[in-house]
């Protein structure tokens, strides 16, 4: 038997590792019988056992004899998997005739885990009438099947991949298998991913990483399939969401359970009430913060809380109510300034959402109760100046944890963010810090590289230095409003960015690098423009260029625009429209307009090319290039490779300045594309050279068999396979670049199946 097989050292060993955290082994046969045949899903004795052990009581065998049969042909699809997990989360109710009211129905014990029962069995198989398929392992709770594993052998170059094409063909062939399983992780030893059922893109699955540095298979698995982990990511980490009446689900990611963890942990300490929270820009921070405010509010340690979340742009407030809405937790949004102090003082418990504008001239000690939590999206801006002090003011007794997708600045106003978060026991001023470069590691998010315009597209250097880059006001700004009115004295810079024409030679440059580049890999692009009127200039350039309909302009409204201006508005209505439209690959527009709407609080994976041509910096140039480095794949399964931005204006000439953070915090953030090509030639002189060196002198017979010994043994196939995704994917995103013409012969050879 291989070394690494799928069987012997990678199933069996993970039950094994399971079994040794307290999961009871149950063999085939046995749980073939328990479940009734390959129909069933449920140990139903086991079940019914427990239910009634857990209930008080009140619970009659042959109500889980009922409950069996309406989970077991609840909708096979993504509808039914979230009554089933609703059930399990004691959320769903069953009828007791003898009380002639609704109870709710305890599935699991969390607090005292003895009292459940933990089973995992293998080779699960699983029949309707048109399919059957097999489950490599599946694991129970009180005999309801949560999770299941589909392994690979080690040796295997593409498992992961295979994995998922299994486990895609399960929700497609027999669907009703996993109504009730909630999440599903595929691993040949090498690597270990979990993702949520009916979650099935390559970018859904998340790399598991326990805190142990190194840790080998053996610890991943049993700090994975801890017993306590595994109810916690059930009946806290899972949310269910709809978005545009689409209903989607997802499970957070080790960062995110961390960070939770600690927020509680800070939330239940009696002496510190601050923390600051930096996950970078596209790595899940809304759903960190949602979680964290409903296990405050569900934990009685609090007393019936106060939680307020503090939220700083409409698109994330919309955003968030709808994740709100989909998790039962009722919300009170604050739709004034008097709404919010009306709420404040009659001592309002629950979830109130809010912006921080509307705290400006709240009375001092509104309320003094110290069971409120506020969590502050992008700290680093919002509690800045008086509305700082007013919110701090308002609840003098309160816990107050911020949260910022960029790091903080060596700027006084970052200081002054670590002071207002008061972290005194963490060497960065972090209560939880996910940075780029782990979160690239991850896949979290993808790379983003950088191009610079030619020297005639750009303005003079002299100008953009003496009227941007080097006025000490700009320095840490944080909020696009003020970038703006700094922009607005730069009388000469903006003159230059919005002539006629350079604005002309840039639409030209823009239309010709996104046909070449960005269209044919099946991605869309965002025009940033210095302001409202320049997105309208580009506008009609690029109309005069592209169909109308590739383009469209996305600005905020203002009720005095002169009429070349009104002509852009949108109705709140159209603009939604626009932006689900953007979403889709096979709908336009390809090309969004945008000056500052949009650059922050809206998701498009599809996006992958930003042109800038408005002058930025620090955490206002990283929120914004932020929006090409969400990962994506196509229905082919092919990945988004990186995320490109290319300046017009010069701000990477000189990135020093432009991002004044701690050089370790924004390790590997942005790079520029000359390093792909340095990568690409050294892998085609290097490597390449070296594999086309067993065939080049041989005669085809030869040259075969030559191939054929070389790649016999595991290493040399793992070391090629690795060489060929590296070069495949940066041939992607240089191609068509005239820098390849003198590799085409070379690679050729390559590409060939």
């Amino acid at each position: 038997m291989p070394l690494g097989s799928e069987r012997k050292a990678v199933q069996d060993a993970l039950i094994r590792y399971a079994g040794e955290v307290g999961w009871e082994y149950v063999p085939p046969k046995e749980a073939l019988r328990l479940r009734g045949g390959e129909r069933g899903l449920i140990f139903s004795e086991i079940f019914c056992e427990q239910l009634v052990k857990l209930n008080n009581g009140f619970f009659e065998p042959h109500y889980a004899d009922n409950l069996v049969k309406k989970l077991e042909k609840l909708p096979p699809g993504i509808e039914g998997n979230l009554v089933a997990w609703e059930y399990f989360k004691r959320l769903k109710t069953v009828f007791v005739p003898q009380e002639r009211r609704e109870r709710n129905v305890r599935f699991v014990d969390e607090d005292n885990l003895a009292r459940n029962t933990f089973h995992v069995t293998d080779e699960w198989a699983f029949s309707n009438d048109y399919h059957r398929n097999r489950y490599d392992v599946v694991f129970l709770i009180n005999g309801f099947p949560v999770l299941f594993v589909e392994t690979k052998a080690a040796h295997k170059i593409e498992g992961i991949g295979e994995a998922l094409d299994q486990v895609r063909r399960y929700h497609r062939e027999t669907p009703e298998a996993l109504t009730l399983l909630q999440v599903y992780t595929l691993t040949h030893i090498i690597r270990f991913y979990y993702a949520a059922t009916w979650n099935l893109s390559g970018k859904a699955l998340l790399n598991w990483r326990t805190e142990t540095k190194d840790a080998d298979f053996e610890i991943q698995v049993k700090a994975f399939f801890d017993r306590r982990h595994i109810v916690e990511i059930l009946l806290y980490y899972i949310l269910f969401t709809r978005r545009d009446e689409e209903l989607k689900k997802v499970v957070l990611r080790p960062h995110q359970i961390r960070a939770v963890r600690k927020i509680l942990s800070r939330a239940e300490d009696s002496k510190k009430h601050r923390g600051l929270i930096w996950h970078t820009q596209g790595s899940g921070k809304t759903y960190t913060m949602i979680v964290s405010a409903k296990l405050i509010l569900e934990n009685p340690l609090f007393e019936n809380p106060t939680v307020i979340m503090l939220v700083d742009r409409n698109e994330l407030e919309q955003q968030l109510f709808g994740n709100l809405a989909s998790v039962g937790l009722k919300v009170e949004v604050a739709k004034s300034k008097r709404h919010l102090q009306e709420l404040l003082a009659s001592d309002h418990r629950g979830l109130i959402v809010s912006t921080i504008q509307k705290f400006e001239g709240m009375p001092e000690a509104i309320n003094t109760r110290r069971n409120i939590f506020v969590l502050v999206d992008e700290a680093h801006r919002t509690t800045g100046g008086k509305l700082g002090n007013y919110l701090m003011g308002a609840l003098p007794n309160a816990t107050f944890f911020g949260f910022t997708g960029t790091p903080i600045d060596k700027s006084a106003h970052g200081k002054g963010t670590f002071i207002t978060f008061g972290i005194d026991d963490s060497p960065y001023g972090y209560l939880d810090k996910y940075g780029i470069a782990e979160s690239i590691e991850d896949g979290t998010t993808v790379k983003l590289h950088y191009s610079i315009a030619p020297g005639e597209l750009k303005p003079d250097k002299e100008v953009l230095d003496r009227e941007f880059l080097s006025l000490s006001e700009a320095e840490g700004v944080s909020d696009p409003e003020v970038l703006d009115r700094i922009l607005d004295k730069a009388v000469t810079l903006k003159n230059m960015l919005k002539s006629p024409e350079r604005v002309e030679k840039v639409a030209r440059y823009v239309v010709d690098h996104f046909r070449n580049y960005v269209e044919p890999l099946g991605y869309k692009a965002f025009l940033v423009a210095v302001d409202r009127e320049a997105c309208t200039f580009y506008k009609e350039a690029l109309d005069r260029l592209l169909p109308p309909e590739y383009s469209a302009v996305v600005f905020s409204p203002f009720h005095n625009d002169p009429p070349h201006l009104k002509k852009y508005h949108l109705a709140e209505e159209e603009e939604k429209r626009l932006r689900k439209a953007f979403r889709d690959p096979e709908k336009l527009p390809k090309i969004l307009i945008v000056t500052n709407k949009l650059l922050t609080g809206f998701d498009a994976p599809i996006l992958y090319a930003m042109y800038l041509d408005k002058p930025m910096r620090d955490h206002v140039l990283l929120q914004a290039i932020a929006r090409v480095n969400r990962p994506y794949e196509d229905e082919a399964g092919r990945a988004k490779p990186c995320g490109l931005i290319i300046d017009f204006v010069g701000i990477f000439d000189n990135l020093k300045k432009a991002l004044a953070f701690d050089s370790g915090d924004i390790e590997g953030v942005v790079e520029d594309i000359e390093k792909l090509k340095e990568r690409f030639r050294e892998l085609m002189e290097g490597p390449a050279a070296e594999y086309l060196s067993l065939v080049s002198r041989e005669p085809p017979d030869k040259a075969v068999e030559a191939v054929l010994q070389y790649f016999l043994a595991d290493a040399p196939r793992h070391e090629f396979y690795e060489f060929y995704r590296e070069l495949s994917n940066l041939y992607e995103i240089l191609s068509p670049d005239a820098f390849l013409r003198p590799y085409l012969e070379g690679i050729q050879p390559f590409t060939q199946h």
